[in-house]
This record gives C-alpha cells, structure tokens and sequence, in this order.
C-alpha cells in the first residue's frame, strides 16, 4: 500500500467538490484527504497500484497544480 503526499492549489471548497468527483471515481485509490488548512494544502492518497506520477498527472489534467512532498 502506498501513502503519497503531495503540495497542491486546492484552496477552496468547490475546488475539493471537483476534485472529490474524479479521485472518488477512481477504483484505484482506497482513501483521500486533503488538509486545506496546511499552507501546501497537503493532498494524502492511499492507493495500492497507482504511483506520484500518476496522480500528479491526474490532477494537472483538471487544471490543479501538484507537487510530490518527501
């Protein structure tokens, strides 16, 4: 199982409600957060197949920025 963390602009609620529509549809990620106080507003993902780039790509191909964190 993987966590991946990353920095992200999602930075309002509407901007989860659209996120949360694409990454909810996704078979492959068993569980999300997104920690919109953190000033990177933190994205963790619990997945068993999918990798960073992956998701990183997801998320740019919805016009949001992404960033892996260490």
């Amino acid at each position: 199982m993987n966590v991946l963390i990353f920095a992200t602009n999602i930075k309002t609620e509407k901007n989860k409600d659209k996120i949360a529509t694409f990454l909810n549809a996704n078979k492959s990620i068993l569980q999300w957060t997104i920690d919109q106080e953190d000033i990177d507003c933190v994205l963790r993902i619990i997945s068993e197949k999918l990798n960073a780039g992956q998701i990183i790509e997801l998320l740019n191909f919805h016009d949001f920025d992404c960033k892996e964190l260490q």
